[in-house]
């Protein structure tokens, strides 16, 4: 477990899954404190006591999934008993399961309110940067087995898979898949790719 989520009190992850449920339903425009509190079943009170505000709260709810979603990402691409294009396919499903279950919607809303406020934006590029660098970390993996990327560095691979994804997640939001724009489909395709490299290497 990650040490951020080890350290969490009862008090704290109860209001933490009750934020989470509140966020998915009314966005972090909608959140009430006040109807968290009662979620979690604890005194409004203890909000301000662990996490000072509603931005607060809302700031170490999107820490505590980030935490919970990389350590799942690392455990994915560090399972030898899958190839690359195994955990392709897998990151594929867990993106489809993160907009599912709200933390998409919450990260673009922290990311959007950054733009003016330097607080979250600090919070929401520390995760950002967490994902450059676990996907940069497989690229430089894969580009030792397959012996590189034509013209591009495993670094610029790095930034480009994480910005697929985040983009893609952005633009799923937004609804453009609804116009017929085959977001998710592009990037399942890419595990096909993958598969042909695999074939050809061994």
């Amino acid at each position: 477990m990650p040490e951020a989520l080890a350290e969490r009190t009862e008090t704290q992850i109860a209001l933490l899954d009750a934020a989470k449920a509140a966020l998915r339903k009314q966005g972090l425009a909608g959140l009430s404190t006040r109807e968290v509190a009662a979620a979690a079943g604890v005194p409004l009170s203890q909000i301000h006591y662990h996490f000072g505000s509603k931005q607060g709260l809302v700031l170490a709810l999107f820490e505590y999934q980030n935490a919970q979603l990389l350590d799942r990402q690392q455990h994915l691409f560090g399972d030898p008993a899958l190839s690359l294009s195994e955990q392709w396919d897998r990151a594929c499903d867990y993106l489809d399961e993160d907009i599912a279950s709200g933390y998409v919607r919450v990260m673009h809303e922290l990311a959007a309110a950054g733009w003016s406020d330097p607080e979250v934006a600090k919070v929401v590029r520390a995760a950002f940067l967490g994902w450059v660098k676990l996907v940069t970390a497989v690229a430089e993996r894969v580009e030792t087995r397959f012996g590189g990327f034509g013209p591009f560095s495993a670094e610029e691979v790095g930034a480009l898979v994480s910005n697929a994804f985040m983009g893609a997640e952005s633009l799923i939001l937004m609804g453009v898949e609804r116009n017929r724009i085959p977001i998710r489909q592009s990037l399942r395709r890419i595990g096909d790719l993958i598969r042909l490299a695999e074939r050809e290497a061994r």
